[in-house]
């Protein structure tokens, strides 16, 4: 083949595109070989039924809460490494330092508890209830409430995968209820 023969089967072959600014249900593809354009609508621009939009509609607002849910997530733990970065003193905390001691000589492996460790724990332990309260009431307001449930706190630790050491915790009808068919979310640090 030599190389006008080949210069002309390049331009025999279908170039398609997309012509933008059509509108969500009349895009158009455009195909282009050696003839003149052809435009074809889009496979929305034939499935425009009230039902389908609907759909588009509510799949439009699912996408835009759960970007709503991975953005006050990434505050959370934007604000928690600031307020960790700037801590200066660590003898005030939420939990009770003789009670995580106890909760870590509840192993019969651990003798001896360096003075740090409880302190660390401490602030883990707070970081993790805030993190599970702050996903089920995620939860909660997706089903248009203003009161935490226990279905809420299940939920939460269904959907997120950070979670799944708590699964065995949770009663199995509690968890059939709330239907583990939910697909987990990524991790969210």
């Amino acid at each position: 083949m030599n190389r006008s023969e080949q210069t002309e089967q390049k331009q025999l072959l279908p170039v398609i595109g997309v012509v933008a600014g059509a509108g969500p249900h009349q895009t158009v593809l455009t195909i282009v070989s050696g003839t003149p354009a052809v435009a074809v609508p889009s496979p929305t621009a034939f499935s425009s039924s009230p039902h389908q939009l609907a759909y588009q509609q509510a799949q439009q607002f699912r996408h835009h809460q759960q970007q709503q849910q991975q953005q006050q997530l990434q505050t959370f733990w934007a604000s928690q490494m600031q307020e960790i970065e700037q801590m200066s003193d660590f003898r005030n905390h939420s939990l009770p330092l003789t009670r995580i001691k106890k909760i870590m000589k509840v192993d019969e492996d651990v003798r001896m508890i360096s003075a740090e460790a409880p302190v660390i724990f401490a602030k883990a332990c707070e970081i993790f209830v805030l993190e599970l309260t702050l996903c089920s009431w995620i939860h909660t307001e997706e089903n248009k409430r203003r009161t935490l449930q226990k279905n809420d706190i299940v939920a939460a630790i269904s959907r997120t995968e950070v979670f799944d050491f708590l699964v065995d915790i949770i009663p199995r009808d509690e968890l059939k209820e709330e239907g583990l068919g939910v697909t987990k979310a990524a991790p969210f640090l």
